[in-house]
């Protein structure tokens, strides 16, 4: 059965994870999401979906299993500490906590990305958005960091091939930031290519050069302005996903290359995630039966990040 409809999946537990007053990465950015597709009257045309919660088994596709234990850990100590009357974080690094909810964040997260996998490759949706958090693109095979605990779509495209028996899946990767994770994760898997765009030098100061030959990572200066970053992406990305013809296409979705984010110095706005869409959805169309999967990274600046997320998923949906 052939889809034209684009999936919205999310989960109440996204929400519920917090790392403390101030944090940029809040529950408010899912609200921002809502709110702006509600007002714009995009969320009538989604397919809305809730998440399932991943197993562990399925998470270990891509992370090692002591790092999953490690984070089962800590749920549990945190939740003694409730149960005696106490509410605190667990901080993972500096920039990254979790609270008794971060473990059904995290996993819900991760779930959404697989159930929106399942839901594609079943010809039920054609695409689908997952409006989830913690983010995830910069959690390693090994190690949870910068803002991320699981790697949602590191997972997901192992998911894919090992779950689903496709034979290649491409991973992109907007964000402002350098999804080393994901590379970590993938770099060398010749059944993935890894197309990514971010500030340099930026945290996490990775991704020049790759690591692998089946990353194309196109580090820019900040105040990138977005017509330069289409010029790059149309001459190093395009022919490279055209040659690989990707059977999927999983999209780390980070909105922080907005010129209105603070968190980053690129000068991205809407249209530029319009037109980046666009092109996705014309190789997908092309070699992958419009087979998109999307995964919400960066964003914090709230207003910037419901423009950009419902020009987004316009396009996914050909609205």
């Amino acid at each position: 059965m052939s889809a034209s409809k684009t999936g919205y999946f999310t989960h109440p537990s996204c929400r519920r994870h917090e790392m403390g007053r101030g944090h940029p990465e809040c529950p408010e950015r899912l609200d921002a999401i809502e709110d702006r597709l509600l007002a714009t009257g995009v969320a009538d045309a989604l397919d809305r979906r809730e998440a399932r919660e991943a197993s562990s088994e399925e998470i270990e596709l891509a992370h090692d299993r002591m790092h999953v234990a490690a984070i089962r850990g800590l749920r549990e100590e945190l939740e003694e500490q409730i149960a005696a009357g106490g509410y605190a974080y667990s901080h993972i690094d500096p920039d990254t906590a979790m609270n008794p909810h971060s473990w059904s964040a995290a996993t819900h997260a991760v779930g959404a990305v697989l159930a929106a996998t399942d839901a594609v490759m079943a010809g039920e949706v054609e695409n689908a958005f997952c409006a989830v958090r913690p983010p995830g693109h910069h959690a390693t095979h090994s190690r949870a960091m910068g803002f991320c605990i699981f790697n949602s779509v590191a997972v997901g495209a192992r998911y894919a091939l090992d779950r689903h028996g496709l034979q290649r899946v491409a991973v992109v990767d907007f964000d402002v930031h350098h999804g080393n994770g994901t590379e970590d994760i993938l770099a060398g898997d010749d059944r993935v290519l890894m197309v990514g765009i971010f500030q340099h030098p930026f945290y996490p100061y990775s991704g020049h050069p790759a690591r692998a030959a089946n990353m194309v990572n196109l580090p820019v200066p900040a105040y990138t302005k977005g017509m330069d970053i289409r010029e790059l992406i149309e001459a190093e990305w395009m022919p490279r996903l055209e040659a690989f013809k990707p059977e999927m296409i999983f999209v780390s979705a980070g909105f922080d290359a907005h010129r209105e984010d603070d968190l980053g110095q690129l000068g991205m706005v809407e249209a530029d995630y319009a037109w980046i869409t666009t092109r996705l959805k014309d190789i997908a169309r092309k070699h992958a039966k419009g087979r998109i999967v999307s995964s919400l990274e960066g964003g914090y600046n709230l207003d910037a990040l419901g423009r950009s997320v419902e020009a987004h998923v316009r396009v996914l949906a050909d609205l």
